[in-house]
């Protein structure tokens, strides 16, 4: 499904402030694999993701998706069939449209966002009743005036509306109030499942990372330094993970927003 090889990226090369992001970094995953990503700030984890959307060009290596060849693609092409959250629940959406117009857009209805056919609109209600928020009777509201979790679960929708090939989760739970971030979390796997589509999420939170999904990743200085999975996932606690992350990168993880949650 996706296969990284060999990427690098450097930023302001021949500078102060130059920084190598990304380093020889290769990743495998297969159809249906939910990859739950952890590291410190500046581990290269968002910069992974901003590679495989195509925000920027990798200094080597080339990027594959589903057989395709994407590492030259731009951006808008492939975001047809990668699906993104971000930890800011007011991306993702336009705040001025409401929100069956934002579902439209989504779902590539076709015509006038004005025109929305009845059958979309049955679809839409029925995917919103979903969330258990009362957003199927506010179709007519803007999504602006939605709360963050609100906004953070319709774009979830919004992402999965067509089932992309890929989707990346940036700590999309991260902003969210304990209560509402187990309900979006309820439903990332509930459509996850239910579409078996391929994940790569990233999370500050070490249970979560080895509770969701079937694979775990610990990036440091723009690397894989740990991937675990199967049976050794299963019986990996939080103290085993920090073990094996010390024992590869040679010192503790150092990161309180980690580290305490």
């Amino acid at each position: 499904m996706l296969n990284v090889s060999q990427i690098s990226k450097t930023f302001n090369p021949g500078t102060v402030n130059e920084k190598r992001a990304i380093d020889s970094l290769s990743l495998r995953l297969a159809p249906g694999d939910f990859v739950t990503i952890i590291g410190s700030n500046g581990a290269g984890k968002s910069t992974l993701f901003n590679a495989v959307c195509g925000d920027f060009l990798t200094d080597t290596g080339s990027i594959l998706l589903n057989g395709q060849d994407i590492t030259f693609m731009p951006a808008f092409q492939r975001a047809r069939h990668i699906g993104r959250l971000f930890q800011d629940p007011m991306r993702g959406s336009a705040p001025g449209m409401t929100i069956e117009e934002n579902l439209a857009l989504a779902a590539g209805s076709g015509g006038w966002l004005s025109h929305v056919s009845q059958r979309d609109k049955k679809r839409f209600r029925d995917r919103l009743a979903l969330l258990d928020m009362g957003l199927e009777d506010r179709m007519k509201q803007p999504v602006g005036l939605l709360s963050g979790g609100q906004r953070q679960a319709l774009t979830l929708l919004m992402a999965t509306m067509n089932p992309p090939w890929l989707l990346l989760l940036d700590e999309h739970t991260a902003a969210l109030d304990p209560g509402t971030a187990e309900k979006v979390l309820k439903l990332t796997r509930e459509v996850v499942e239910e579409h078996k589509i391929t994940t790569m999420m990233i999370t500050h939170n070490m249970n979560q990372a080895l509770e969701l999904g079937n694979r775990t990743l610990m990036m440091d200085a723009g690397r894989i330094v740990l991937d675990v999975q199967g049976a050794e996932r299963k019986s990996m606690t939080v103290s085993d993970l920090l073990k094996r992350f010390k024992a590869k990168v040679g010192e503790d993880l150092d990161n309180d927003r980690i580290l305490l949650s």
